[in-house]
């Protein structure tokens, strides 16, 4: 499965579960990416592991278990992004590969960046 093919069964996720019933702003989406990341950052800094199962309160079985963790805060920013881009039906797997062989061609730490 391509990046699009996992960007479309997202997307239908979404509107499965009404996240598309009333249009969002550009600004919106990107805000929900940074509260994925923000979040992420949260797990870090409370010293929590990149993956684990957190059980709601009442609930103990394996079907209830929610994944956390910093990889799941990056894997729903990824969510989010997938989302969008099947939405405005941009080719997400062929930019990400276009970007990464431009950014293969770049100096090292072009620009004087330092981080």
């Amino acid at each position: 499965m391509n990046l699009n093919e996992l960007a479309k069964e997202v997307h239908q996720n979404a509107v499965e579960h009404g996240w598309w019933e009333e249009e969002r702003s550009f600004g919106d989406i990107i805000s929900l990416c940074h509260s994925e990341l923000s979040e992420a950052l949260e797990e870090y800094r409370n010293k929590k592991e990149f993956f684990y199962y957190h059980y709601p309160q009442g609930y103990f079985n394996a079907e209830s278990r929610e994944p956390e963790g910093i990889a799941v805060e990056l894997a729903d920013c990824i969510i989010r992004i997938l989302d969008y881009c099947s939405k405005e039906n941009i080719d997400i797997d062929k930019i990400v590969h276009i970007k990464h062989e431009f950014n293969k061609t770049r100096p090292y730490k072009h620009g004087g960046k330092i981080i």
